[in-house]
């Protein structure tokens, strides 16, 4: 029997763990790159290219020796810096101004933020017509100079979810 069953374990699935879930992340990655059913990916996306953390330590605990050979040569510096310098353009593009994100995001921001007198035609309605549905809904409205983000809140609601609501909502 093996003293060490852990070490069997890591030795044995390590890199195919680490295969296996680079290849749903590669895949899933592809997918939304091309928009190809987003909601469905995106989840997996994350979640499982955190699951990929595990496999992946392991697949580094079983390869150290290696990769203190990659740092003895300094053959590693320069892969990980080139990494890094590729990563910081778009990191930074959607730091602050929204760029880089979905743009679906961005417009319901616009809207949510708008006061009434702007949103309203959105959704098919005057002001007056919206703030009668609002308050249909169980919502304070004070006045059309409101937002849709501060109608919300007051409700403990998250704006992007009203105004799903709206949309889906029959007049």
């Amino acid at each position: 029997m093996d003293a060490f069953p852990l070490k069997n374990v890591i030795n044995r699935y390590a890199t195919p763990l680490t295969t296996g879930f680079f290849l749903v992340s590669l895949i899933s990655g592809v997918a939304l790159f091309f928009h190809w059913a987003s909601g469905f990916f995106h989840s997996m996306h994350e979640w499982l290219s955190m699951v990929l953390l595990v496999p992946f330590t392991l697949h580094m605990w079983k390869n150290w020796g290696p990769l203190m050979g990659y740092i003895k040569r300094k053959t590693l510096f320069l892969p990980l810096l080139l990494s890094l310098v590729v990563a910081v353009p778009f990191a930074v593009s959607g730091m602050g101004n929204n760029r880089g994100g979905n743009p679906a995001f961005a417009a319901v921001q616009l809207v949510t933020k708008a006061p009434l007198t702007d949103s309203a035609p959105l959704f098919k309605n005057t002001p007056d017509e919206l703030i009668t549905r609002l308050r249909g809904r169980g919502l304070v409205v004070a006045s059309s100079s409101e937002s849709l983000e501060q109608i919300a809140q007051s409700a403990n609601m998250q704006p992007a979810l009203l105004v799903t609501e709206l949309m889906n909502e029959r007049q």
